[in-house]
């Protein structure tokens, strides 16, 4: 169980006070989720819908890259691996 856990309505994290989620709490989704990218987007934007809701003065693309705009660099190979995996025959 995480420390790092948001703090509503002010969206800030339990453990450290930064804006939620903070990189702790980022870090430790992209664990959690590894192997579902789509379940963590889901259930960010669960989060982002609530944010949304209480902090209605907060430009929308704003939230959006605080919540969702981050989980994009998790899914994708970096260049180099996708490069490895296109010599190797084992990419799509």
């Amino acid at each position: 169980m995480t420390t790092h856990g948001p703090v509503m309505p002010v969206w800030s994290c339990g453990g450290c006070d930064l804006p939620w989620p903070c990189p702790t709490r980022k870090r430790e989704l992209r664990a959690e989720f590894m192997d579902a990218p789509v379940s963590l987007a889901l259930y960010l934007g669960a989060y982002l819908v609530q944010a949304t809701e209480d902090m209605p003065w907060t430009p929308a693309g704003v939230l959006h890259r605080r919540f969702l705009g981050w989980t994009r660099e998790t899914s994708q190979p970096s260049g180099d691996r996708r490069a490895r995996l296109d010599q190797s025959g084992l990419a799509p």
